[in-house]
């Protein structure tokens, strides 16, 4: 069963500018994709990135957050992958 922490501010958010998929990566690399994924948008676009396991579900936005950047949801679906929209500071 699907599990959401929060869900994205409007509908628009679920319509992400860019989606990055790190389920096949570890820590600290999952954060460094991110962040470069990040650092190529503009300010107020959002990135859904999809990831797997508890450490990534932790520290990615944990990490973002603390780099200014916008936690809009995130949600962990049955399948084990984590749907975590960010915006862009």
């Amino acid at each position: 069963m699907a599990k959401t922490s929060a869900t994205p501010a409007s509908t628009a958010d679920r319509n992400p500018d860019r989606t990055l998929d790190i389920t096949g990566l570890v820590c600290p690399m999952t954060f460094v994709r991110t962040r470069l994924a990040l650092d190529c948008m503009a300010s107020g676009q959002t990135l859904l990135v999809l990831l797997r396991g508890e450490e990534p579900r932790r520290n990615v936005p944990a990490t973002a957050t603390a780099q200014g950047h916008q936690v809009l949801a995130q949600e962990d679906a049955a399948d084990g992958i984590t749907r975590l929209w960010l915006r862009r500071a």
